[in-house]
């Protein structure tokens, strides 16, 4: 039979140093005027949005991961309150088939709590190209009105389709950034989830 051997459960101080990354991170930008010039350059305020719903999921993965770190533990300390304490306690009383079929139901429930977190991964990334159009259209709009070749004219266009470009790099910068780092966040948890799931199915297949 395999034989998987637990791995020592550090998702709590994983947790903390990702926030902490999240909140350095956030210093900075502020820090560094990124913050004021993002405010500023993006007219579509798309960008804003971008990193307010990146902060509000970022809450969410945090009591996730506090969650699923109380499931883990839950394997070596029972308590019956959670998921996989529950199981454990019924786990004596049921055949292998059974087993193996509760193992998967604990398995997609437990990944249930991060498909938030999948879905704002796909919004984040979404509105970031959302943004990328808006601001292409903002840049070629002011194309159609030249009429003739003033210079003054075309210094006024040429600003115009400026702010257009800040707004399409802007949004499509933030929401790969954003939507990326969320993603990171959340495969840790699906890993650590899958490493204790594979446990447990290895454990009770042995046991049988």
């Amino acid at each position: 039979m395999m034989k998987i051997v637990k791995k020592k459960n550090y998702l709590f101080l994983e947790s903390l140093l990702v926030i902490s990354l999240v909140v350095f991170l956030i210093y900075l930008i502020v820090d560094l005027g990124l913050f004021s010039l993002i405010v500023e350059s993006d007219k579509s305020k798309i960008s804003i949005i971008i990193l307010g719903l990146y902060l509000i999921s970022c809450i969410h993965w945090f009591f996730v991961a506090l969650n699923l770190d109380k499931e883990i533990k839950s394997i070596e300390n029972l308590d019956k309150t959670t998921l996989i304490g529950s199981f454990m306690a019924d786990i004596t009383s049921i055949g292998q088939t059974s087993v193996d079929k509760k193992i998967t139901l604990l398995q997609d429930e437990l990944s249930n709590k991060f498909s938030f977190g999948y879905l704002v991964v796909d919004v984040l990334l979404k509105l970031g190209l959302t943004g990328t159009v808006i601001g292409f259209i903002l840049m070629l709009l002011p194309i159609g009105e030249i009429q003739d070749f003033d210079p003054k004219i075309l210094q006024k266009l040429l600003s115009t389709m400026s702010g257009g470009m800040a707004v399409a790099l802007y949004t499509t910068l933030t929401g790969l950034i954003s939507s990326m780092l969320l993603k990171f966040q959340y495969f840790l948890l699906d890993m650590r989830l899958s490493d204790n799931i594979n446990y447990l199915s290895a454990k009770f297949s042995n046991e049988a």
